[in-house]
């Protein structure tokens, strides 16, 4: 046999509906099945969610304090103020360089660079 040769396993819908069946009675675990049966993991979960059976897949449950929720609310207050005060930062920087581009235009300068020079200004 060469290295890259590989089993490929195809298991029949019976064979697919039992393990789920095994799963809904609670009989064995998910991951008993898999090494009773030597099925990947993964692919007991492409089953639970080709037959659309949402309920043998694993809940994830996030437990807050109040602290906690009040403290993620302030932080999210505090990010959009950060970004408001950014936007206006940048657009106060794009009016400055344009009020400078018209007064290099009026004053005869080739460009903002030269009167940046002229004026001192540092870039």
């Amino acid at each position: 046999m060469y290295r890259n040769d590989k089993v490929i396993r195809r298991y029949s819908e019976p064979f697919k509906l039992k393990i789920l069946a095994e799963l809904t009675i609670g009989k064995h675990t998910k991951s008993e099945l898999c090494k009773l049966y030597s099925i990947a993991p993964t692919t007991v979960n492409v089953w639970i969610k080709k037959y659309n059976r949402k309920d043998l897949m694993n809940t994830r449950v996030k437990v807050e304090t109040k602290d906690e929720i009040s403290r993620i609310k302030t932080l999210q207050k505090e990010v959009e103020q950060l970004k408001k005060l950014l936007l206006k930062k940048d657009l106060d920087a794009m009016v400055q360089d344009c009020y400078l581009e018209v007064a290099a235009e009026d004053l005869g300068y080739k460009s903002v660079s030269e009167l940046k020079k002229k004026l001192n200004i540092k870039p």
